[in-house]
């Protein structure tokens, strides 16, 4: 079966990589581990796993602040946006760029251009991730084994690297390679043009954020991306190491009580904050014990709903919550209302059918009956043709389609948090004088091992595209 032929591949590379990877700030002067010898191909098959995790992990963290997911109890920090430490989440970021890093040089040694690419376009969104996070990071002093203190960088400069790698990355796929990309590759198996899209996407996603964005180049971006959701970059897990997001509604089910969907995002669907009840609803999230969609408030907890069956929460055997389900790192439906965003001011009728493609693309993923996704689209409030379409359809439209994708959490503070019915969790974090978190605190980890570089912030200071 080729998810255990994945397992196998993993396994052994895993026994080469032990340890391997090491996180910028970590004492690296002598390395008893030596990453450089492990292979590319195993390496590669690490990147692309974790890859797939960090997107899982970096989803986990703000799902809250989003309002996908709700905490059942009273004042939790992950929903009053109080000051938390993902020293785990830093260390994963930097590890998988390690790696990445030594692909990079062993394929530039080696003539491995595809391994390059790849490994480039990887980086390029590992490190996103950290500055979407973070805002001014280590990188330019991280992966040179000269120092435990490295250096932070200019979170606007690092954009500019980001977009430089997805280029570079693109380059190098178009030229000759000493090996050739296969089964080490978890998500696409070495098929080139799709890396390619994957490069062109990214960069339409990045290049968003920005403010005062060129609608020209972002959709030229798009032009050469993602085509269908054939074209989904996607890791499959297996029946040995599954889906984190399965692992997170199978203990709900033990009553180890996490994946508690919030009110905010039922309501989204249920027909209360729009006109139309979302077939996707029943598709995403578990009902009550009887039968109905019950969301959590944010800070409030789960108040007289002791046991999760009282309220809506992730369940076993979904799209995003099957053992064997994908993570989906960027998706087709996600391109096309990056497409619609970008399209809105100068062509209402390209962003309109993007708009729509959207929908129907994401419904497709979840394979939402024919009748019930034709009667979605027709319904006026979803159907409001060209010239009625407004940004707040778009995002909103995208808040589904993105669940439980930490890129949702860019979209909420580039559109200010301004989704519908989206209000401040109770219990909020006094500190944020009655507004949204901007940013996360920089990990305990690094304030201890590195804190004369680490920049004084706090959650309410915003990274350089959120301005």
């Amino acid at each position: 079966m080729k998810f255990r032929n994945k397992l196998t591949v993993v396994i052994g590379a895993l026994v080469v990589l032990l340890a391997s990877a090491c996180e910028s700030f970590l004492d690296v002067n002598e390395n008893p581990n030596n990453p450089e010898d492990a292979p590319v191909t195993g390496l590669l098959t690490n990147s692309t796993l974790e890859t797939a995790r960090n997107i899982y992990r970096a989803g986990s963290a703000t799902s809250n602040y989003v309002q996908y997911l709700a905490s059942p109890n009273p004042a939790s920090s992950s929903d009053t946006m109080d000051p938390l430490d993902f020293s785990g989440t830093w260390f994963n970021f930097y590890n998988v760029m390690t790696d990445l890093t030594v692909i990079m040089d062993k394929s530039t040694e080696s003539g491995a251009n595809h391994y390059l690419g790849v490994a480039q376009i990887l980086m390029a969104l590992n490190l996103g991730m950290t500055v979407d996070f973070f805002g001014d990071v280590p990188f330019s002093e991280s992966f040179t084994f000269e120092t435990v203190t490295p250096a932070y960088d200019d979170d606007q400069q690092l954009y500019g690297q980001i977009l430089n790698l997805l280029d570079q990355g693109i380059a190098n796929l178009q030229k000759e390679s000493t090996i050739t990309i296969g089964g080490d590759d978890f998500i696409y198996s070495g098929d080139i043009e799709k890396w390619s899209k994957f490069a062109h996407s990214l960069k339409a996603r990045f290049m968003i954020h920005e403010q005062g964005y060129s609608a020209s180049e972002v959709l030229a971006a798009l032009d050469g991306g993602f085509s269908s959701n054939d074209d989904d970059a996607k890791v499959f897990f297996f029946e040995e190491a599954f889906n984190p997001w399965a692992q997170v509604a199978i203990n709900n089910a033990s009553l180890l009580l996490g994946g508690w969907i919030s009110e905010q995002f039922i309501q989204a669907l249920d027909g209360t904050s729009y006109p139309a009840f979302d077939p996707r609803l029943p598709l995403m999230v578990g009902t009550t014990s009887t039968g109905e969609f019950v969301g959590t408030v944010n800070g409030a907890g789960r108040g007289n709903a002791p046991e999760s069956g009282a309220r809506s929460t992730l369940i076993p055997g979904q799209y995003y919550t099957s053992e064997t389900s994908p993570i989906m790192i960027a998706t087709y439906a996600e391109m096309k209302f990056i497409e619609a965003e970008a399209a809105l001011a100068s062509d209402k009728a390209r962003a309109y059918a993007a708009y729509l493609a959207g929908i129907e693309a994401h419904m497709d993923m979840l394979e939402v009956e024919d009748a019930a996704k034709a009667a979605y689209l027709a319904d006026p409030s979803v159907s409001v043709g060209a010239d009625a379409l407004t940004l707040d359809l778009v995002m909103k439209e995208k808040f589904v389609a993105m669940f439980l994708h930490p890129e949702t959490w860019n979209d909420a503070r580039r559109f200010d948090y301004a989704y519908k019915d989206m209000t401040l969790p109770e219990n909020l974090n006094p500190n944020l004088n009655g507004e949204f978190i901007r940013r996360l605190a920089y990990p305990d980890s690094e304030v201890s091992r590195n804190g004369n570089n680490v920049p004084q912030v706090t959650l309410l200071d915003r990274i350089w595209w959120d301005q």
